[in-house]
């Protein structure tokens, strides 16, 4: 055999170990338990998705899944804590698009959504709904915004912190209905639908998944959801473009893990998610809840993620979102 010979064979070689390496590691992951890091509350929407997935991760790769609640920062904390986790595949974290909208809206986050973590998958995508306190006396978009107008500062409504969807949700109406409502932060869903309820708070711009219940139950009263398009679960809830045209917005949720984690770890983890969302009784548990399921690539994630970006770094600017 030649000299090049025997370097083609050579670099052959070990091209072929590092290919059976990875294959190897993928195979043996995870062989501990994988911590998934929600930056909300129990109960909202990420934490309904996370442990939604967690458990069906937990019975395909037959180690624990576990879900760890890191509330603060509209999520950013948890965001943090996983961009600097170790990128074994043993931290990952269930985010919403609230990360995405932090970005252009906090100066220092202490992380890179684009650097530091790197894109699994989309799991599902939601309406927002313009919920009220039965007290409330408009029921419907149109009166809201008499109401609002007649008050101005008044009429508060729940958010999941400075940034969130429920904070763009309201601050874009605020602009495109020359309204004034004042904004109450919370720790997530859970929180927002239990003092809603309670009339602590009058109006929010909830995620779908923790408000419904209390909709179906009559505890609170669904005025409109803020997608383009009426909502399945909901069919008789006008959506606020009705009223407002133009307007629209949606939650969705993904996962995503530290951005040095091995390439063929995030694509067994994207193949077990997507399998996972496939399984009939989660598709009814997620459709239930008002949530499209996505299940994306990792390609298709990274690359939805930058125009997200894009578009509520536009938002963020006309609705002069900033955290203070």
């Amino acid at each position: 055999m030649t000299a090049l010979g025997e370097r083609t064979a050579i670099v052959a070689l070990a091209l072929a170990a590092a290919v059976a390496g990875s294959d190897a590691r993928a195979q043996a992951y995870p062989s501990k338990t994988v911590r998934i890091l929600v930056g909300f509350a129990p109960g909202g929407g990420t934490d309904i998705m996370a442990r939604a997935v967690a458990a069906k991760l937990t019975e395909s790769m037959k180690q624990q899944f576990v879900v760890e609640n890191r509330p603060g920062a509209n999520a950013n904390l948890a965001a943090k804590l996983a961009a600097e986790s170790p990128a074994d595949g043993y931290t990952i974290l269930f985010m919403s698009v609230a990360h995405i909208m932090s970005k252009p809206v906090y100066k220092n986050l202490g992380y890179d959504i684009e650097r530091d973590l790197t894109p699994i998958t989309v799991v599902s995508e939601v309406s927002n709904v313009l919920a009220a306190h039965p007290s409330l006396p408009a029921k419907s978009v149109k009166e809201l915004i008499a109401l609002a107008r007649s008050k101005p500062g008044e009429l508060t409504y729940a958010t999941s912190g400075v940034a969130s969807p429920e904070h763009f949700a309201g601050e874009m109406f605020k602009v495109m209905t020359k309204t004034n409502l004042l904004m109450i932060p919370y720790k997530g869903g859970g929180p927002i639908a239990i003092d809603l309820v309670a009339g602590h708070v009058i109006t929010s711009f909830s995620t779908m998944p923790p408000i419904i219940p209390h909709i179906r139950a009559g505890r609170v009263r669904a005025i409109a959801v803020t997608r383009d398009q009426r909502a399945a679960v909901l069919p008789d809830v006008p959506t606020i473009a009705e009223t407002v045209p133009g307007y629209s917005m949606s939650t969705w949720y993904g996962a995503v893990a530290p951005a040095k984690t091995p390439r063929e770890i995030v694509v067994r983890l994207n193949q077990e998610m997507v399998k996972a969302l496939a399984l009939p009784d989660v598709k009814e548990r997620l459709a239930s809840l008002g949530a499209d399921i996505v299940a994306s690539s990792p390609e298709q994630t990274a690359a939805f993620f930058k125009s997200e970006l894009a578009k509520y770094t536009r938002v963020a600017e006309a609705a002069k979102i900033r955290a203070e």
